[in-house]
């Protein structure tokens, strides 16, 4: 025959912090590791779904890396970059608290202000919302200090910030309960402050928030690489290389807006991350995963560990 049958062996997709093994990925389901083969710690395509992953993303993924037929081990950073660079232009803006802290603002009416927002700040085709903003907010915890240095760009005992979207208030009061912890801020604004500071004064610090009475109780998974070592497949018992943290779960306030989130749809919590709502949500019990957290460069000073 003029034509030889020819057989190429093209390497596995070894991918780090992360098993590819069908054995070893069913070992993790049968024993309970992971809540099936759904789990959005696991590379598989359901996971990669339910985790908020899009087509786009993975198939720039695969363009990134190309073939090859020696064995290589493609980093975890590559991924997340993908899926990052897609949501960063097509996901919209929503605003989200995950540890939540009451501030009531002294000097504001008692009544409801709807804010016109843009659902994103470089693409007018996504639209606009009306946020509602009124006396009580809740603001992240780790965006208070009684006292803190110059790096700290947040707000601070007889410091002043601006709120996303809002005005720039100052921190007058920190009220905590009998054990000690800070249960409450009180706080004034400045009403001539709504969207931009009166010419010469600076504000460095811009903090998210959510309006409490409109607040929407939610769960927020945020998810961690599935082990502590880069190539767990060559230790002696891959289970020993679990990553304890991999899951944390979080309840925290969302928006109004998001009540109507839809499952695949992903949204970037302003400062927070990326997520998507689970196929598990309800109505009265939202439940949203963490795709892919901000860039390195977005980090927060002395962030919790799981955030």
């Amino acid at each position: 025959m003029p034509c030889h049958p020819q057989q190429i062996e093209f390497s596995r997709l070894d991918l780090q912090y992360t098993l590819t093994s069908k054995r070893k990925l069913q070992q993790l389901v049968e024993e309970g590791k992971v809540s099936g083969w759904d789990d959005p710690r696991l590379p598989t395509i359901a996971g990669l779904r339910r985790r908020g992953y899009t087509p786009a993303a993975i198939r720039d993924f695969c363009r990134r890396i190309g073939v090859t037929k020696a064995d290589n081990s493609v980093e975890m950073e590559l991924l997340e970059s993908c899926i990052r660079d897609d949501l960063d232009h097509n996901a919209p803006r929503r605003m989200a608290v995950l540890d939540p802290l009451k501030l009531v603002i002294e000097n504001y009416p008692d009544q409801i202000e709807w804010l016109q927002v843009p659902n994103h700040p470089q693409h007018e085709a996504l639209g606009s919302r009306k946020l509602p903003f009124g006396r009580e907010i809740y603001i992240d915890r780790a965006d208070f200090r009684e006292t803190a240095g110059k790096e700290f760009k947040r707000l601070v005992s007889g410091g002043e910030v601006r709120l996303r979207h809002g005005y720039v208030i100052r921190c007058d009061q920190v009220l905590r309960d009998d054990s000690g912890e800070i249960r409450e801020l009180r706080c004034s604004h400045d009403p001539q402050t709504l969207g931009k500071a009166p010419e010469g004064r600076k504000v460095k610090g811009v903090i998210h928030w959510v309006e409490a009475s409109h607040a929407i109780a939610a769960e927020l998974r945020l998810y961690q690489r599935l082990f502590v070592d880069a190539n767990p497949a060559a230790a002696d018992n891959f289970l020993d290389s679990l990553n304890p943290d991999s899951l944390t779960i979080v309840q925290g306030f969302v928006e109004p807006e998001l009540a109507t989130a839809q499952v695949g749809q992903g949204y970037q919590f302003e400062r927070e991350g990326y997520f998507c709502l689970d196929p598990d949500s309800q109505p009265q019990r939202l439940i949203f995963n963490r795709t892919v957290a901000l860039k390195d460069s977005f980090a927060r000073i002395d962030q919790p560990a799981g955030r």
